[in-house]
């Protein structure tokens, strides 16, 4: 008799066969997929016809189902999205993003490089001229080859979290491919190329919807879409210029640019290694009557030091790279009609004029209001109601008034009178001596002022209350509900149920933010009181230097003065801000309803005074800390950490591969320069 079936042992050994065959079918996919996808988007040479890569796709998805314990969220199966994010989480920075200073002219790039050379002294310098390509910033981290997360550029400390949609875009590698560091930062910019755009604007009209305005402006809003199955759905690109890491793996930022192509990255072909400053004018010359024949908008060049031991030798302002700078083409410019001059009152109580127009087309939007800043830019311009005005976008972003066409003047124009009393509460203004703007002195009862206050306590930096908005922050103060801040900790569901287009969902989220808001640390609520002057890295200095509201409250001008980078008027603003009575009822109220007024054990932790005092640069690579970590040592233990040496400087940490013109400058100074072991000392001595 002949068994009908294979005995039950060899059945099992045939599945566990057939399931790593196919588990490594899986894998072959992957990367087969990855391959093509970068050989079609990032090489611009496709290596299969779009049916094959179809087919290749679909098995891929198959085997996925198949075998969920095998996910990767880097899979070419995850580029069509459909995750879905509510909420942005606010992600910090593992490097900062700084801004870049513009330039204008010759003379602000020789002024630029005789800068440069002050610090360096006279070397040669060479220069990587680059596009700047006029997208949305990001920031990409790789773990292990993998991307990690993908975070916009923020305040530059922080950002969104917008992993999700960045993994959609496909000239994003999800999957590196070469010799990379184990973890680093990728920068660049999400761009939407005309014809996407084009293609895009096209298909909204025959849908008998409004077109976008502008590429920039759509890929920086598709990265907040909430689906990113709609995102996957747009034509974006990545183009990458900035490997950031704790260890440099090359030279120059020429080879940066080489090594990131090698890994797989789209960067773009136009770069050129420039030798002088003539050769970076040529270069922008160039390239600022072409720039219209790009593929993308760009509004200028970025010029930067090649060589990154001498990037880390200039070292960085408190906004941006002393290293690098951003050569701006000349802005659009058009002419309209200033039909009025509204004042805005704004939370501090400061006046802002502002330039109602005629609706312009400039620069891809319909610009409708400029700012004219203050009274003195009013008087400077001559500007008048009636008057044909020259509009352009500062940075090509904010638009402002930059002059008059007199030859179109109206006889019958009269000079505008600056207002004397508060549109909103008719408060007599005020201005202090040495300030540009007038000011509301009725900050208790001037209604925008109360909600502007309540709106910055409760924005993302601050508070980060969920389910609030300004919308709903004037409703409350309307209704009478709050009068202040402290006033929210007060509200019930009960409270907001009557309002316009308040459900009780919506009222219960309310209500659990401000409930959860509690636990925001010290240095955000510090910056959500609103103190004049005190932005957030202002606050999250005041914060470590006092530790708690009541040793800040207590403090004396001189004591205020001495917080690193605090001058007189700060002081002043802070000292006077706990000078007044409304002022410590409201931070009274706040206590009793549990908010954070110092900081957290987690904060201290780790933290002495043994450096307090002592001012330190930081140069070369060391072998113990990353640059990061040794500066980050340095504050925990009270001393202040500066990018440039100068007589106030009491130590140089001396790395390998420290350019000599630090220890040049540092011996001609007689600031100590000391090694890694010796500041290690420092900290156990």
């Amino acid at each position: 008799m002949i068994a009908c079936c294979e005995p039950s042992g060899n059945w099992e050994i045939h599945r566990y066969m057939i399931k790593n065959k196919e588990i490594e079918r899986l894998k072959q996919l992957r990367k087969e997929l990855s391959a093509h996808n970068r050989a079609y988007y990032v090489l611009d040479n496709p290596s299969i016809s779009d049916y094959t890569f179809d087919m290749l796709l679909e098995e891929l998805k198959v085997l996925e189902a198949k075998y969920p314990e095998q996910f990767d969220p880097n899979s070419p199966s995850q580029r069509v999205g459909g995750a879905i994010t509510k909420k942005f989480d606010t992600v910090q920075h593992d490097y900062r993003m700084y801004s870049l200073d513009n330039s204008y002219s010759l003379e602000d790039l020789k002024e630029w490089e005789a800068r440069m050379h002050r610090v360096l002294g006279v070397v040669d310098l060479q220069y990587t001229c680059e596009l700047k390509y006029d997208g949305a910033s990001i920031s990409i981290t790789y773990q292990d080859g993998k991307l990690l997360r993908a975070v916009t550029r923020g305040d530059g400390v922080q950002g969104d979290d917008v992993t999700a949609n960045i993994r959609t875009i496909k000239t994003v590698p999800l999957q590196l491919v070469g010799d990379f560091p184990q973890r680093f930062d990728i920068r660049g910019e999400i761009v939407l190329p005309f014809a996407g755009f084009e293609a895009m604007n096209a298909a909204r009209l025959d849908n008998g919807e409004a077109p976008y305005s502008n590429p920039r402006n759509t890929a920086s809003g598709s990265l907040k879409l909430q689906d990113s199955a709609e995102v996957a759905q747009r034509p974006l690109e990545c183009l990458l210029y900035s490997m950031v890491s704790d260890r440099p793996f090359v030279q120059t930022q020429n080879e940066s640019l080489d090594k990131a192509r090698s890994l797989g990255f789209k960067v773009p072909e136009v770069a050129k290694l420039a030798g002088n400053l003539e050769e970076v004018i040529a270069f922008v010359s160039y390239w600022e009557k072409h720039r219209f024949d790009l593929a993308y908008e760009i509004d200028g060049v970025v010029i930067k030091v090649n060589n990154l031991q001498q990037q880390e030798e200039l070292g960085f302002t408190a906004k941006a790279p002393r290293w690098a700078m951003a050569y701006k083409f000349k802005a659009a410019q058009v002419s309209t009609k200033l039909e009025s001059i509204s004042y805005q009152v704004g939370r501090t109580g400061a006046i802002t004029p502002v330039a109602n127009l005629a609706p312009v087309s400039l620069a891809g939007t319909i610009v409708k209001r400029a700012s004219l800043h203050n009274a003195d830019q009013i008087e400077k311009l001559d500007v008048r109601v009636g008057d044909m005005v020259f509009v352009e976008k500062g940075g090509e972003i904010i638009p402002k008034i930059v002059g008059v066409d007199l030859s179109k003047r109206l006889v019958s124009s009269v000079k505008v009178k600056y207002i004397s009393n508060c549109p909103e509460c008719g408060s007599v203004l005020q201005r202090h001596s040495g300030e540009a703007q007038h000011y509301c002195p009725n900050a208790l009862g001037c209604a925008p002022q109360i909600s502007g206050r309540i709106q910055h306590f409760i924005s993302r930096k601050a508070m980060d209350i969920e389910g609030l908005g300004a919308e709903t922050v004037s409703q409350l103060v309307v209704a009478g509900l709050i009068k202040d801040y402290a006033d929210l900790y007060t509200l019930e569901v009960s409270d907001l149920l009557p309002l316009e287009r308040m459900a009780e969902k919506s009222a219960n989220n309310l209500v659990m933010g401000v409930k959860a808001s509690v636990r925001i640390p010290f240095e955000r609520v510090l910056f959500a009181l609103g103190i004049r002057y005190v932005g957030e890295t202002v606050a999250k200095k005041l914060a470590k230097a006092f530790r708690t509201i009541e040793a800040l409250q207590g403090a004396d001008l001189e004591s205020l003065e001495a917080v690193d980078e605090i001058g007189e008027r700060i002081a002043q603003s802070v000292y006077q801000f706990f000078r007044e009575e409304a002022h410590l009822v409201l931070l009274a109220r706040l206590k009793e309803y549990g908010l954070q007024f110092a900081l957290s054990e987690e904060d201290l932790a780790n933290t002495t005074d043994l450096l307090t005092g002592n001012s330190f640069v930081v140069s070369g690579v060391f072998e113990q800390w990353s640059r990061k970590e040794l500066k980050k040592l340095i504050e925990d233990n009270g001393g202040k950490v500066s990018s440039s040496i100068s007589s106030k400087t009491s130590y140089l940490v001396a790395g390998n591969k420290m350019g000599p013109s630090k220890r040049e400058k540092a011996e001609k100074l007689g600031v100590s320069i000391i090694s890694e072991t010796e500041f290690a000392k420092m900290l156990t001595d």
